[in-house]
């Protein structure tokens, strides 16, 4: 699931950091439980989420979703 997927890419971006759960969250101004629902794959995030997390990251959108949602299975 593409919700998963992202989640993953979220934590692997925040432990590249060196950051807990709750700095970045409140770093982007966002609730901690909401953001762990998200890196947990539970929640199904808007795009103006989203955009807060690529920048609290400093990076581009492209680069948040590096790899997201990439079928590695073959045919």
């Amino acid at each position: 699931m593409i919700t998963v997927d992202f989640g993953k890419r979220l934590k692997e971006l925040r432990r590249e950091a060196g950051i807990s759960q709750e700095k970045f969250a409140l770093k982007i101004g966002m609730d901690r439980t909401y953001y762990a629902s998200v890196e947990a794959g539970r929640r199904n995030i808007g795009l103006e989420n989203i955009k807060k997390i690529a920048d609290g990251f400093e990076i581009s959108l492209s680069e948040l979703f590096k790899g997201v949602g990439v079928c590695n299975e073959k045919k």
